[in-house]
């Protein structure tokens, strides 16, 4: 019997992605790759940035063994991280990896930090303009959508989802057309992509449903609405939480008494399957701009799945 080898691993260091929608073990497979590659993982979960918010939005820390990760637990609850700070500690995450002679895996779910940091760009420190913002903020969100859509077409409506994200969408957009050469760098048609191997977890939807509802009853079962109560307790305001979404959202409207227990369930379940849906909806959307997928089977056993990766490498 001839004996199959296994490919071999480049030397160079390389940055590998894997992505997919949440409860299809993102995390696990990254591990089982960073202990195969010599890598450390970089997170890329918009809300696993936040200290103490462990068990709704699935740390899992004791998965990563004594794997370094990076960008979890770096602010606390109650900030309003979002995607230029991302994009900022991300290229700092990889720059610091790579100095190390390591390799790097990017794993996550969120597809606007995904994609972002992948396309290359680098997105500039934009300071407040005060008497901009003093204008702006006496209009309605109608009207800022209709100014914002004066600078720019509006694929991610997040943008435009409550007054404050509005205004500060137009701030930057302003401070890019007087600072056209930043504006530049903080264009994905003219930035340059980070080389990486993109891997996707592919399952089927009903399977998906299945670990979405399973994962959330062992979180409940875990203590997720103690992990809620105490950020209350600790002083993070109710709105803030339910900014966060999803668990946040569902279980602080439980607990401040708006919703039942049984309510919060039910709602909370739909919520996830929506997101899973939306997310899904991302990532097709990165192959159509321009991303290669690779996406593999989420039941292939560790020793498939690692052969598979190596032999795409």
């Amino acid at each position: 019997m001839v004996e199959v080898k296994k490919p071999e691993v480049p030397q160079e260091i390389r940055l590998i992605t894997i992505l997919g929608p949440t409860a299809t073990g993102k995390t696990s497979r990254a591990v089982q790759l960073a202990f195969e590659l010599n890598a450390e993982i970089i997170s890329a979960d918009s809300r696993q940035v936040y200290r103490g918010m462990d068990i709704g939005t699935g740390k899992d820390l004791v998965e990563y063994q004594n794997i370094p990760y990076h960008l979890i637990d770096i602010c606390e609850a109650g900030e309003k991280y979002n995607l230029h700070k991302y994009i900022k500690d991300f290229h700092k995450a990889l720059k610091d990896i790579k100095s190390g002679g390591k390799n790097v895996i990017l794993c996550g779910g969120t597809g606007m930090y995904l994609e972002t940091a992948l396309s290359g760009v680098i997105l500039p420190d934009v300071p407040m303009n005060e008497s901009l913002r003093e204008e702006l903020e006496k209009l309605p969100l109608e009207k800022l959508t209709e100014i914002l859509k004066t600078y720019k077409n509006l694929h991610n409506t997040t943008d435009v989802d409550t007054v404050k994200r509005a205004v500060r969408a137009i701030e930057i957009e302003e401070y890019y057309q007087k600072h056209p050469e930043e504006a530049h760098f903080a264009d994905r048609k003219k930035a340059s992509p980070i080389d990486s191997l993109i891997i996707g977890i592919d399952i089927p939807r009903d399977v998906r449903r299945k670990r979405i509802s399973r994962r959330l009853h062992a979180r409940l079962e875990e203590g997720m609405v103690d992990e809620v109560k105490n950020l209350l307790d600790n002083g993070i305001a109710a709105e803030d939480l339910i900014y966060y979404g999803l668990e946040y959202k569902y279980l602080t409207l439980h607990v401040i008494g708006k919703l039942t227990y049984d309510e919060m369930v039910r709602q909370l379940e739909i919520a996830i399957h929506q997101f899973a849906k939306r997310q899904m909806t991302w990532f097709r959307g990165m192959e159509r701009r321009g991303f290669k997928i690779h996406w593999l089977p989420y039941n292939l056993s560790n020793e498939e799945f690692i052969d598979r990766v190596k032999s795409l490498l």
